[in-house]
């Protein structure tokens, strides 16, 4: 009575739907992937009732049978079911978790499917898809569960279809745990032997820490057929907690299908490290870097961390104490001998041990991404392509390791001019001239920009390298990258240059000041009236060196932020509205023009076009386009006459 009383049928998640069909579509080619999904949450069931045990004895239930995943099929019947003795889910748990994806930017994701059946085959591994690729093979889905510490009549039946609805019912369910009960579509039956269910297990699933129990087969040596009645269940996978294996007796494979387990992941890992340290403290760490970052590595709330193990005892399944943000996307384990099995979030976010630990796992990401920029190159170009604006975060966050984050950022520069080629820190001090002691760089909203900035001209001339920046996280990481391996970082858009002139045969100081001096003075009187004209626009305008072929820039102080962090800062609500200074080409025959310009009025259009010019070029917006066009527009029919 019970059950009928409490069955209902409940549509899908709108997201839920969408996925399942491009799921089924997109994967059928990778069938198999069912098994080491269903596999991997009876895994992570298990975890958690061992970890809730700990302080709540009551959820074994008396059992003594040890956590365990059962696997059985029914070729008759084209049924297969997939069983474990963990800690199952109550009925809001089976609606949170089989009716909905609870993942941030769910939607944003669904948008960015092609149809593209590779390139959304790549996105749909991204996501993980988890319980719902049962529907790859199976025409309808039973689930059978109950959470421990409930009572034998609070189980609860999920069954679907695939085809946008479920329908949940209370049952009676006397032992705890999750029963999971596939029909096969017509053409699957080859999921219905034995040995090719024992083949998906050890290829996927064998270093999974828990036994995965199928029942014994035997066959005859002659046809092959099977022939022993009675059938006792026996262990197909290892059931040896990777982690915890001698490093030489895991196989590459190994390696990769573990990492597939905990990230959800269906490409394979590009790099990973595994490590038992011994000392003061013991613990082992697994860690990998992933070949392509997940669709929601930009979402405030993503779950992020490593899966904390104390003594081979699931603890917690995304421990971010234990990695800064800008490490978010190493994924792995670590297994601790020295933290209470009762750890919680509170103890571990001021622990001393944890802090011993972070420290060491910090650094030995860092070095293994050291490692994969030094021994390959184009695969650290790969991984930077993923990553690297994550990677970029660095030296805001980690002061302690901000030159070994500063030596895996990879930049454009003049060196090349091509966006895609990137080079490094130590790549361009190689390059750096005899004398120079600076490490240039140019920041703008676009690559283009940043290249065609007039700021750049006079470093071309002179053959010096600048590096390009722009991305929007650039400006605020180099508000922290002040200097590198002794070499401090100067803006060319930012304060007054330092003479450029690295060769033996450069002219001394004083006599640069006094050919400046001597330059000013004829075109001291323009200045002065250029600076009356625009003094509500500027804070100041001198001659500059900076430019070759332009007739004007402007340029902020050394203690003032530039243009580029101010447009940025406005573009996100903050009412800033700086002075820069304009810095004329006195080369230039504009500026010459302005210099002998006797009619006023002319003088004061001229000084307004070279000013909106400068603003432009550097990216700005002009405050009154029309005038400035209608002015440009005079200077060239007076050109013409």
């Amino acid at each position: 009575m019970m059950a009928e009383q409490t069955k209902e049928t409940r549509g899908f998640q709108t997201e839920v739907k969408q996925l399942l069909h491009l799921m089924i579509n997109a994967l059928y080619s990778n069938k198999e992937i069912f098994l080491r999904e269903l596999i991997s949450n009876g895994s992570d069931a298990a975890d958690k009732l061992r970890f809730e045990g700990i302080s709540n004895p009551e959820y074994f239930e008396g059992d003594s049978n040890p956590l365990a995943i059962q696997i059985e099929f029914d070729k008759e019947k084209k049924i297969i079911v997939i069983r474990d003795n963990g800690i199952g889910m109550s009925r809001e748990e089976v609606i949170s978790h089989l009716g909905t994806i609870a993942k941030s930017g769910t939607q944003e994701f669904l948008n960015n499917l092609t149809g593209d059946q590779v390139k959304d085959n790549h996105l749909i591994g991204q996501f993980g898809v988890g319980f719902y690729s049962a529907f790859i093979i199976a025409k309808k889905v039973i689930v059978k569960t109950r959470r421990a510490g409930l009572t034998a009549e609070e189980g609860v039946q999920w069954e679907s279809f695939g085809d946008g609805e479920y329908t949940i019912e209370n049952i009676h369910k006397s032992t705890r745990g999750t029963e999971v009960i596939l029909e096969l579509k017509d053409g699957e039956e080859e999921f219905l032997e034995g040995m090719r269910l024992r083949h998906i297990v050890t290829t996927y699933s064998d270093h999974i820490g828990l036994p995965i129990m199928m029942k014994a087969e035997s066959y005859d040596d002659d046809e092959k057929k099977e022939i022993n009645p009675e059938k006792e269940w026996e262990t197909v996978n290892k059931a040896t907690a990777l982690w915890a294996l001698p490093k030489s007796e895991i196989e590459e494979s190994a390696y990769q299908e573990f990492y597939k387990h905990i990230a959800h992941d269906f490409e394979n890992p590009l790099v990973w490290a595994h490590n038992k340290v011994e000392g003061r403290l013991e613990y082992t760490t697994l860690l990998y870097i992933p070949a392509r970052a997940p669709f929601d590595l930009y979402q405030p709330n993503r779950t992020r961390g490593l899966k904390l193990y104390v003594k081979r005892v699931f603890i917690i399944d995304d421990a971010e104490q234990f990695l800064p943000r800008y490490l978010r996307f190493v994924r792995g384990v670590i297994d601790s001998n020295d933290l209470p099995l009762n750890v919680s979030r509170e103890i571990l976010q001021s622990n001393r041990v944890v802090d011993a630990m972070r420290g060491y796992i910090v650094k030995r990401s860092l070095s293994l991404l050291e490692e994969l920029a030094k021994s390959d190159s184009d695969k650290y170009l790969g991984f930077w392509s993923q990553f690297g604006l994550v990677l970029k975060e660095g030296p805001a966050e980690d002061f302690a390791n901000k030159e070994l984050v500063s030596s895996l950022l990879r930049f454009a520069s003049t060196h090349t001019d091509v966006e895609k080629q990137q080079h490094s820190l130590d790549e361009y001090i190689e390059r750096m001239k005899p004398n120079q002691d600076k490490i240039y760089y140019m920041a703008a909203d676009t690559f283009n920009a940043a290249c065609h900035s007039p700021h750049l001209e006079v470093f071309r001339a002179k053959n010096i390298e600048v590096l390009i920046l722009y991305d929007r996280i650039d400006e605020w990481m180099m508000s922290h990258l002040t200097e590198y391996k002794g070499k401090k970082f100067q803006s060319v858009a930012q304060g007054a240059l330092d003479s450029l002139d690295f060769s033996e045969e450069a002219k001394s100081p004083e006599a640069k000041k006094e050919e400046q001096e001597k330059q000013l003075e004829g075109f001291k009187d323009t200045l002065e009236k250029i600076k009356e004209i625009l003094k509500e626009k500027i804070k100041d305008v001198r001659l500059t060196e900076r430019l070759t072929i332009s007739p004007a820039c402007i340029v902020v102080d050394e203690d003032q932020m530039t243009s580029q962090m101010e447009r940025l800062l406005r573009s996100a609500g903050q009412d800033i509205k700086l002075k820069p200074i304009l810095e004329l080409n006195p080369q230039h025959l504009l500026v010459q023009r302005l210099k002998e310009e006797g009619n006023q009025e002319h003088f004061k259009d001229l000084s307004y076009i070279l000013y909106d010019q400068a603003v432009l070029s550097e990216g700005g917006q002009l405050e009154d386009p029309a005038t400035f066009v209608k002015k440009f527009n005079e200077l060239l029919l007076n050109v013409a006459k």
